[in-house]
């Protein structure tokens, strides 16, 4: 073969390697631009962000309440256990669990068949003595008009005396025994000593119950206290007339209590001390109940935002704040942490430090918007 046909063949097979890479080139660079162009276009629709007239606060000065976290369960301040005070057959038990009583009020009796007979034995034995006592009173008057007339001797009539004295002391043992039967026969009524609610019911009619049996709880439910465990280094600086912010289960409105005793002796093992918070103006309220809150021991003013509205997924804390209509990273220093009531509803806040007052904040509920993203309100929050 010539060699300008060689030279021929080669320059045509890099031609066209050249004209396949010429166009991938081509193929590439449209790709990227197509790319791009789908990159700005969503850039373009997601650049603005929306924003509720609850999407935001403002960082301000407030005053926290710093203290313990306290938890417990709700217990009354006022309670009773009905007991049988003497034996027998439980009879007119009528009250269950939720029934109102009142103070005074005759809850059940006990069978007073044999009480009544102990009394009326009580009673004729007393009488018996008094019929003794009269007995031997005329028996001594008789020896003493004996003795005054030299019938009989002296010693005669001091044997009359000590029998005279001992029938008078016998028919007071007597009364006595009396007295005694008829306490017993006040017993067999049981009465409620409070008045509020019956708890309990331990004990049905018809049963035969023993001495301090227990036969009904009745809690007054109009005064509730919370018995909180606090370690014996916090309880310092507890003191009586402090007040604490609760969430009672069930509830989602704060109760506020107030602390109206302190024990003055640890609990052995834990060394912990007892606290009790009252709590007023609460209805319905149930012993037993779970309360926690914080105890405040001390006021402190500071700026603050909700603690949710800070966030930790950089290396030091920030929030998202609003430099005009764009979101703005801005890192701040953590402070005292505190309960704060807005609404009538307890409230989480930190202090922070690196922040300027009235800042505007994005709440927490909203996530992480990336740095520089532009947001607009919406016309229910521009209209105001």
């Amino acid at each position: 073969m010539k060699r300008w046909i060689k030279w021929i063949i080669a320059i045509l097979v890099v031609a066209a390697i050249g004209v396949s890479v010429m166009r991938a080139l081509q193929a590439r660079k449209a790709q990227q631009e197509t790319v791009a162009a789908a990159t700005a276009a969503n850039a373009k629709a997601q650049s603005v962000v929306e924003l509720a007239a609850t999407d935001v606060v403002k960082a301000q000065v407030k005053e926290l309440s710093m203290g313990l976290p306290i938890s417990g369960s709700l217990k009354a301040a006022n309670s009773a256990f009905i007991k049988a005070r003497v034996a027998g057959e439980l009879q007119g038990l009528t009250v269950r669990e939720g029934d109102s009583v009142k103070a005074g009020q005759v809850i059940a009796r006990i069978d007073v068949t044999e009480y009544a007979a102990r009394q009326q034995q009580a009673q004729d034995q007393a009488d018996a003595a008094k019929a003794q006592i009269a007995i031997a009173q005329r028996q001594f008057d008789n020896n003493k008009a004996l003795v005054d007339q030299g019938f009989i001797s002296k010693t005669a009539l001091d044997t009359s005396l000590a029998t005279l004295n001992s029938a008078q002391a016998t028919h007071r043992a007597a009364l006595s025994n009396v007295d005694i039967a008829k306490k017993t026969m006040l017993d067999t009524v049981l009465r409620s000593p409070i008045s509020g609610t019956v708890s309990q019911r331990l004990a049905q009619p018809g049963e035969r119950v023993g001495i301090d049996t227990r036969v009904v709880e009745v809690i007054d439910t109009s005064r509730m206290e919370l018995e909180a465990n606090i370690s014996a280094s916090d309880a310092l600086s507890v003191k009586v007339g402090q007040t604490a912010m609760l969430t009672i289960e069930g509830s989602t409105a704060p109760v506020s209590s107030q602390v109206v005793r302190i024990n003055p002796n640890t609990q052995a093992g834990s060394r912990n001390v007892l606290v009790y918070f009252s709590i007023a103006n609460a209805p319905n309220l149930r012993q037993g109940l779970f309360a926690q809150g914080s105890l405040g021991t001390a006021k402190v003013s500071a700026l603050t935002v909700p603690l949710s509205s800070v966030r930790n997924d950089k290396p030091t804390p920030y929030v998202q704040a609003l430099d005009g209509n764009a979101i703005k990273h801005v890192a701040v220093e953590l402070a005292q942490r505190g309960e704060v009531v807005n609404n009538g509803r307890s409230e989480s806040v930190v202090a922070v430090k690196g922040l300027a007052e009235n800042t505007q904040v994005l709440v927490g509920s909203l996530g992480a918007l990336r740095e520089g993203t532009i947001t607009k309100f919406t016309q229910a929050l521009a209209t105001k």
